[in-house]
């Protein structure tokens, strides 16, 4: 491990996905929460004057899972590049059973089935859902006798011309991030073609307390990762905020706002916690002041958004 990263006040937030949507962030996070138990909004905000116009952005917990919405305009979509886990653990779930039946029913309504809900070689009950919304989940119920896991997973496919580099891409984040650690490692065989034989057909691993899984796919894909589903990174000080942005950012003209994406075309937010407290704990006036300041910004700089919100 290197000086630097040695060096760094330990991050304690976890990494949270941030969903770009229309205009219905508040009506899929209220959505959400109806599905999923343990699942709560924490703070809606409205930022005023963007280049989207006034924008909705919603702080929520799906299975006590943190996630982030916006309503920013019809920029992205959603697409199974990225997908969450929900792991029924029957160890930790008396009716493991019955509510995965329950989430995947309602997660069906209006949305559509990449995967149908069956038994599969590596579980007695999976399947892969796109919700209204185009959100995508993957319910498992899990095998109790192995390792725990969470019960939501952020979940990475490297497809077109990613396929192959997810190993790479994994051995690439837990290099960066200091709390990390490997998991579960599984390759394609001989005779799972198109997928080439040694390639990852899943594999976990954990950054900063927050697990994710990661998969190859030869299939024909015509998706990739964009911007609708990012990664968000909690800074306690510029120091952080310029590490991970060394680290990680790979194509100069997507630089924006706090955003940056790393060489596999994953989108990732680098933001300070002070912009959050500022965002909600601020008058209107100083949220106002505050959006102006980091619209301008490419990489936060703290000082610089303090600056904006005391007035100065």
């Amino acid at each position: 491990m290197n000086d630097a990263k040695c060096s760094l006040k330990q991050v304690i937030q976890p990494i949270t996905p941030h969903l770009w949507f229309n205009k219905e962030a508040k009506e899929a996070a209220e959505f959400y929460c109806s599905v999923f138990p343990d699942s709560k909004i924490s703070s809606t905000t409205t930022l005023h004057n963007t280049p989207s116009g006034d924008c909705d952005v919603v702080s929520f917990t799906v299975a006590g899972h943190p996630f982030m919405a916006i309503s920013a305009g019809p920029l992205f979509n959603f697409n199974p590049s990225i997908s969450f886990f929900v792991n029924f653990d029957p160890s930790r779930e008396k009716n493991a059973r019955e509510k995965i039946d329950e989430v995947w029913n309602k997660l069906s309504e209006g949305g559509s089935e990449l995967m149908p809900l069956d038994k599969y070689p590596f579980s007695e009950r999976y399947g892969w859902i796109q919700d209204k919304y185009g959100v995508s989940w993957q319910l498992i119920l899990t095998n109790p006798d192995g390792e725990p896991r969470p019960a939501i997973v952020p979940s990475l496919m490297f497809v077109g011309n990613n396929c192959g580099k997810a190993e790479e891409a994994r051995e690439f984040y837990l290099s960066i991030f200091r709390n990390a650690k490997p998991g579960a490692l599984f390759r394609y065989g001989p005779g799972q073609e198109p997928n080439k034989e040694g390639t990852v057909m899943f594999t976990d691993f954990m950054l900063e307390n927050t697990w994710f899984a990661a998969m190859d796919s030869a299939l024909e894909h015509q998706f990739n990762f964009n911007e609708a589903i990012s990664l968000m990174v909690c800074c306690e000080t510029q120091e952080e905020i310029d590490y991970y942005w060394g680290k990680l950012s790979a194509v100069p003209e997507a630089e924006q706002c706090g955003w940056l994406k790393d060489k596999y075309g994953l989108s990732w937010q680098i933001s300070p916690v002070a912009l959050d407290e500022m965002m909600i704990k601020g008058t209107p006036e100083q949220r106002d002041r505050v959006t102006q300041a980091f619209l301008k910004m490419k990489k936060f700089n703290i000082a610089e958004l303090q600056k904006a919100f005391q007035g100065k």
